[in-house]
């Protein structure tokens, strides 16, 4: 996910101590106020292309049966079992269809991401402008968005193997991967995002490797400034890394190759979101005083470079844009950064998908497991339509090059995993 400056190709609860931004919770409004009206991002439904996928995907009864679940809760605890009941059931059931489990209800491809990015938005609109009897106030609302999220993204399924003292998942390594949702819908609203694609598809299975079996589990993230200010990643990683043998970040990058990304940096280059928001600032996270400009992969670069993966090219990346120290213009260093300089740019740009790569390297580092956990992002290549349809206007949401594509990029994906687990040695069980 990079600026398209850069490339075309792009991507409350208590937030974790010590290991994200502090936010300011929001004094709850009186009883009987009105709800939120729909977000940038929620408003977007009522567009022709998301209200096509969801319907030859079998998703368009998705919203309007969470809404009446919601209809029937007579207080806030019967709206959160609600919530996340029907969250964790979104998430099952866009991985069983990708997944190839159970019907396809439709005719759009089993592999496509977008079903649970749109269906998800419709929830998120329904809960955000839900006016129940009882009363709700602005930061239970808030809490039951933040479980929607969290459940229909995958972060509340994240069922790793116990390889320790004799378990069933002794021997078996354990793998965490992260996706995106689509982005960039106002210059086409038909956008996939294969990375979301990828952790759709490889969630929940064992993928078997020279070293040995291994054990994927994913979650999707949004494409939002304030969610990441918030530590949705902390949140969502810190349970998880020191149990992991190894964790990859993964989100669109450039045109027809992947990038292995060296370097992530701690900048935010203001490129729009998905609420069409921007932030240029340094990535704000707990204590600033000790925050790195710069953090790096402990992924095997080396190996995944070296292997033969599929059809698409795959980069070490070690290029920075850096303020040198000392200075106040910034250059482009191929080779990384040089001591002492400021970030502006790691080797994934200074959008989201380096933000990611960024907090999630950060940390592992504050966990104290640098030296011993691989993790580190992949840029996967831009997914594109057939020559013949590259009109956002009038063309189609889908395609056998588009189709093509993605199971193309998944499939190598699922093999770069395979060989870094098979170059990271042992178990860290």
């Amino acid at each position: 996910m990079r600026p398209i400056r850069v490339r075309i190709g792009v991507l409350g609860l208590a937030l974790v101590a010590g290991l994200a931004a502090p936010t300011t919770a929001t004094a709850a409004p009186r009883a009987g106020s009105a709800a939120p009206a729909p977000t940038v991002e929620e408003r977007r439904l009522d567009g022709d292309v998301p209200r096509e996928i969801l319907r030859r995907s079998g998703f368009a009864a998705v919203a309007p049966a969470f809404a009446r679940g919601l209809g029937r809760a007579d207080s806030y605890r019967e709206a959160r079992a609600v919530v996340a009941r029907e969250g964790a059931a979104l998430w099952r059931r866009a991985v069983d269809r990708v997944q190839g489990r159970g019907p396809a209800r439709g005719d759009l491809s089993r592999d496509d991401d977008r079903p649970l990015y749109w269906a998800r938005l419709g929830m998120t609109r329904e809960l955000r402008t839900w006016e129940p009897g009882f009363g709700l106030g602005e930061r239970q609302r808030a809490a039951l968005l933040t479980e929607l999220e969290r459940t229909s993204r995958g972060q509340a399924d994240l069922r790793l193997p116990d390889g320790r003292h004799g378990g069933q998942g002794k021997g078996v390594k354990r793998v965490l991967l992260t996706g995106f949702d689509p982005f960039t819908l106002d210059r086409d609203i038909r956008i996939s995002n294969p990375s979301g694609a990828v952790a759709l598809a490889l969630d929940g299975t064992v993928i078997d490797t020279p070293d040995g079996p291994a054990r994927v589990e994913t979650a999707v993230f949004p494409v939002r400034w304030a969610d990441f200010a918030e530590g949705t990643v902390e949140r969502a990683l810190r349970p998880y890394l020191p149990r992991v043998d190894l964790f990859t970040t993964v989100s669109q990058g450039r045109v027809g190759r992947f990038d292995v990304e060296r370097t992530n940096g701690a900048w935010r280059g203001g490129f729009p979101d998905n609420d069409n928001v921007s932030r240029t600032e340094t990535v704000p996270v707990a204590d600033p005083a000790s925050q790195p400009q710069w953090t790096t992969t402990t992924l095997p670069y080396a190996a995944i470079t070296a292997a033969d993966t599929g059809r698409f090219p795959v980069y070490d990346n070690t290029s920075v844009t850096e303020i040198p120290a000392g200075g106040s213009e910034a250059v482009v260093r191929p080779d990384g950064p040089t001591p002492g300089s400021t970030a502006r740019e790691g080797g994934g740009g200074n959008y989201l998908s380096n933000e990611i790569a960024y907090r999630a390297t950060l940390l592992r580092d504050r966990l104290g497991l640098h030296g011993t956990l691989p993790g580190g992002h992949v840029h996967t290549p831009v997914l594109q339509f057939g020559a013949g349809n590259t009109d956002p206007a009038t063309g189609a949401v889908t395609d056998p090059e588009f189709v093509r594509n993605r199971l193309d990029i998944v499939a190598q994906a699922r093999a770069i995993v395979a060989v870094a687990v098979s170059a990271s040695g042992a178990d860290r069980g």
